[in-house]
């Protein structure tokens, strides 16, 4: 069943969605980018004639203004998620009521509190936990008709109301939201869907935290670039220079691995080759300390005291013509310090790319904070295909893990 072919009136549906939006000190939403990826969804259900529970990780009631002026109904709020029967049986069609934050409940994620690890007080502790985390998200469905999942963001773990609610409704009274169906028809053109060349380009600082994307991504890329500060650890596996460069000397053999299995599977492998190195970034304020100097230089030579902090020419140019002709591309990870202005050009360069070859017919998928920040920073927001909402569970996607949160609406 889709939300599209369900016909919402008459029903209360519980919504969970993703409204962790960002306040200042006042209590005001500085980006309200959550709130309005839900809209649609929300909007379906009351126009259809329902009305919506809406649940959530954060304290709603702090945004229940916001949430009314964007839905423009009238939103209760309900002060504790689990005793919330009253104002879910008070709740009139094109109405909304939002529960406050479900992980003020430690049932929501599922984890026992207080006992230690390993422990034969553990297990049971989980065991107990197991149970209770069921009769919450039996509490949670009993306030509804149908189930929505419209988080994302939230969609690789198996909580109560993102995985285990979806049993106690049956197939045809739970769906994926609007914004969960655009993010899997996404990942799926990247993993499934695949129209040929396939560039994928992961940054970031470690190999570590990708390698199972990346080892996932050579058994369908046709070139995978890899930049930002695993290039060091990549330099340094082949006996380089890399001066203060960020490093992971345990994961070298790692890098070496991933350089044969992309021979082996015939995927041309592009790594910065110069960078844009540095002996004063002050990371707190994200500027060039008074009296430092820039330099560019190979990334096997990086000068003791310097550290590579960009990609440098040669390699923007690389990274460029990797790009080019691209029909399915994926961004995940800067190719260096983006946050300090000095130091944007190697994910300029990339984001650019990445726009020309959209704008010439590729499907461009960008996931992870730091990406999104790039594409956004650089006005390049309309110029791509897709963004992606959610991060951790974007990367289980691509790394080739069943999500929960999709797999509890589809059965599997």
């Amino acid at each position: 069943m889709t939300i599209n072919e369900f016909n919402f009136a008459g029903k209360k549906a519980i919504v969970r969605v993703d409204f962790n939006v960002p306040l200042d000190e006042n209590g005001k939403i500085t980006d309200d980018t959550r709130i309005r990826g839900a809209l649609p969804t929300l909007k379906k259900i009351l126009a259809d004639g329902g009305a919506v529970i809406i649940m959530s990780h954060k304290s709603l009631g702090q945004i229940r203004e916001a949430v009314e002026k964007a839905l423009g109904v009238p939103v209760a709020f309900a002060p504790d998620c689990a005793k919330a029967q009253d104002a879910a049986k008070a709740l009139k069609m094109g109405e909304a009521l939002l529960l406050e934050n479900l992980r003020f409940y430690p049932e929501e994620e599922g984890k026992p509190v207080g006992v230690e690890k390993g422990t034969p007080e553990f297990d049971e502790a989980k065991k107990a936990m197991k149970a209770s985390q069921k009769e919450f998200a039996k509490t949670l469905a009993s306030y509804a008709d149908c189930y929505v999942m419209d988080a994302f963001g939230t969609a690789h773990r198996k909580h109560a109301s993102t995985a285990v609610i979806a049993d106690y409704f049956d197939t045809d009274n739970k769906m994926l939201g609007l914004l969960m169906e655009k993010e899997v028809q996404a990942v799926d053109n990247v993993l499934s869907n695949i129209k040929r060349p396939f560039v994928a380009i992961m940054g970031g600082s470690k190999v570590s935290s990708k390698i199972g994307i990346i080892e996932n991504l050579l058994g369908k890329v046709d070139k995978l670039i890899l930049c930002g500060g695993m290039t060091y650890t990549f330099a340094k596996a082949h006996g380089g220079e890399i001066g203060d460069s960020i490093v992971e000397m345990d994961k070298l053999d790692v890098a070496l691995g991933v350089e044969e299995l992309a021979k082996k599977n015939g995927v041309e492998l592009v790594l910065g080759s110069d960078c844009t190195a540095t002996n004063g970034l002050d990371f707190d304020t994200m500027s060039v300390k008074p009296g430092a100097e820039i330099i560019n230089c190979p990334a096997n030579k990086v000068p003791a005291g310097f550290e590579g902090v960009d990609a440098g020419p040669e390699s923007q140019k690389a990274f460029a013509d990797a790009i080019a002709g691209a029909k399915t591309i994926l961004w995940n990870g800067p190719a260096g310090v983006f946050e300090c202005d000095t130091f944007t050009p190697g994910s300029r360069a990339i984001g650019d790319a990445i726009a020309k070859a959209t704008a010439e017919g590729a499907f461009s998928l960008i996931g992870g904070g730091d990406s999104v920040a790039c594409v956004n920073k650089f006005g390049l927001a309309d110029k791509v295909s897709y963004i992606s909402t959610g991060g951790g569970a974007l990367l289980e996607a691509i790394e080739g893990k069943v999500l929960p949160g999709v797999a509890a609406i589809k059965g599997e």
